[in-house]
């Protein structure tokens, strides 16, 4: 029998100010695009991890560890940075990542991402600007 959702969200443990809090972090790691797809449109996206967070809670886990989901021409998987500022349109919005932060801070869940700089984009503003 799968566990109330308040059941799972009162365990949650608070998100204190620790500087060592990744000594005993429990990550767990994905892609937005291939972990869960809310519209129907073939390619996974932040709704669709958002709708999955209590599940993922009830893993143990206290960090979620997401690859790149910038927007991206994807000549690198999503590694080829365009905008670090910015979100693939397939993946959802600023607003959906605002969402996924507060939700999963809700249930005591870190968000970690991937910072990958020399994969950046030729398509990037600094790339441009140097030709």
């Amino acid at each position: 029998m799968k566990p109330a959702p308040n059941a799972m969200m009162s365990k949650a443990q608070p998100i204190h100010d620790d500087p060592l809090w990744y000594k005993d972090a429990v990550i767990y790691q994905l892609h937005v695009k291939s972990f869960f797809d809310s519209n129907g449109d073939g390619v996974g996206d932040l709704p669709g991890l958002i709708s999955k967070l209590d599940y993922i809670a009830s893993l143990g886990v206290n960090t979620i560890w997401l690859l790149p989901f910038y927007p991206s021409p994807r000549r690198d998987d999503g590694y080829d940075i365009a905008d670090y500022r910015g979100v693939h349109a397939d993946y959802g919005t600023i607003a959906d990542v605002r969402k996924l932060i507060r939700a999963a801070h809700a249930r005591g869940l870190r968000i970690i991402t991937e910072l990958v700089v020399n994969h950046t984009s030729d398509q990037h503003p600094w790339f441009q600007r140097a030709r």
